[in-house]
């Protein structure tokens, strides 16, 4: 197993956010999504200036993981104000916008270990609620946050480049207690 970094994303990371966004992107949905709506949606949402913008505002959360050695990027989490349809939204959601992962990390708990610095930020500002959005027929994504206590609560469409696709929208209830 690797030695994996996971902290803080900060400026000047946003190249770094970039390339793993559109690698993990790519490397998830080949074959699965329109090739070139991959490709439109990446140039798009994973823009470095995207993530440029994000590592600036200061209701954004980013946490970048990295190999050693090299310190290479290999996954990134971003935790933001929610913004997903749902029926009764509360004022204290928060989101998780992301979450990716280049897949030879897969297995080696990393997820599991930006999902909680995730979780462990939300319950430090007294949030009572995680949401995120996922692809529906992603079942292995599906299966490990279920794994970490997300559960249904709605669905949405998602557009990628030119085509939509159906999401769901999960939500984990945080308690009080750490």
């Amino acid at each position: 197993m690797s030695d994996i970094l996971i902290r803080a994303a900060a400026r000047g990371d946003e190249e770094a956010l970039s390339a793993v966004g559109k690698a993990s992107f790519l490397e998830a949905f080949a074959g699965i999504l329109d090739g070139g709506d991959i490709i439109a949606h990446c140039e798009k949402q994973h823009a470095a200036a995207v993530y440029r913008d994000w590592l600036v505002d200061g209701d954004m959360r980013i946490w970048l993981a990295e190999v050693n050695p090299g310190r290479a990027p290999i996954g990134y989490l971003v935790l933001a104000p929610a913004t997903l349809p749902i029926a009764e939204p509360r004022a204290d959601d928060l989101e998780i916008k992301r979450i990716y992962l280049l897949h030879r990390f897969h297995g080696q708990r990393v997820g599991k270990r930006l999902m909680d610095a995730a979780v462990a930020d939300a319950r430090a500002r007294g949030v009572g609620r995680v949401l995120l959005g996922v692809y529906a027929e992603n079942h292995d994504a599906l299966a490990f946050y279920q794994r970490c206590g997300f559960r249904q609560i709605g669905s949405r469409t998602f557009r990628v480049g030119d085509t939509d696709y159906a999401d769901t929208i999960l939500a984990l209830e945080l308690t009080a207690a750490a």
